[in-house]
């Protein structure tokens, strides 16, 4: 089932990159591959989809989206997610570091225990997300959208401080 779910996208994606002049070939071939390093899923949809586990280090992940899925201990590393949507995703135990997630939608995605370090999240949206005990070392927060995110346990941005418990939306020192 999921498969034909899969093939019935690739194929709409691919007859709307011919109405754009676009190879076909390309934008379908980049949605089926599998999960590897360096893989292309930019624009794809993966919303959804059990994806725990997998490793991804160094993918273009642009503007895909990762809505309602399951993509706890995977590793996200240096990952190229400019505007991705990982709205409701469980990640927890997800290694992002260094991973380019600028304009990213994290709205109540699931990040306990994920290792953030030197992520770019730069305007990102991370309202009602779930941080605690994420590391977040070297992150870049600037104009990221922190309201009601859970902080608790959370390594802040200069790798000592560590968020009380209790922290919402900002890292309360302990």
């Amino acid at each position: 089932m999921r498969n034909r779910w899969l093939l019935n996208l690739c194929l709409s994606l691919g007859f709307a990159a011919l109405a754009l002049g676009l190879d076909a070939r390309d934008a379908s071939a980049a949605c089926t591959d599998p999960p590897q390093p360096l893989v292309n899923w930019q624009r794809c949809s993966l919303d959804g989809l059990d994806l725990s586990g997998l490793d991804v280090t160094g993918g273009r992940v642009r503007e895909a989206s990762f809505v309602r899925a399951n993509l706890s201990n995977s590793v996200f590393a240096e990952v190229e997610g400019y505007r991705a949507k990982f709205v409701n995703s469980v990640m927890i135990g997800t290694m992002l570091d260094g991973a380019k997630l600028s304009d990213a939608d994290l709205t109540k995605a699931d990040l306990t225990d994920a290792s953030l370090v030197g992520t770019d999240l730069r305007n990102a949206m991370l309202f009602r997300a779930n941080l605690r005990g994420a590391n977040l070392t070297d992150a870049r927060l600037e104009g990221a959208n922190l309201t009601f995110a859970d902080l608790s346990g959370a390594t802040w941005t200069d790798g000592k401080t560590v968020c009380a418990e209790g922290s919402k939306g900002r890292c309360n020192w302990r």
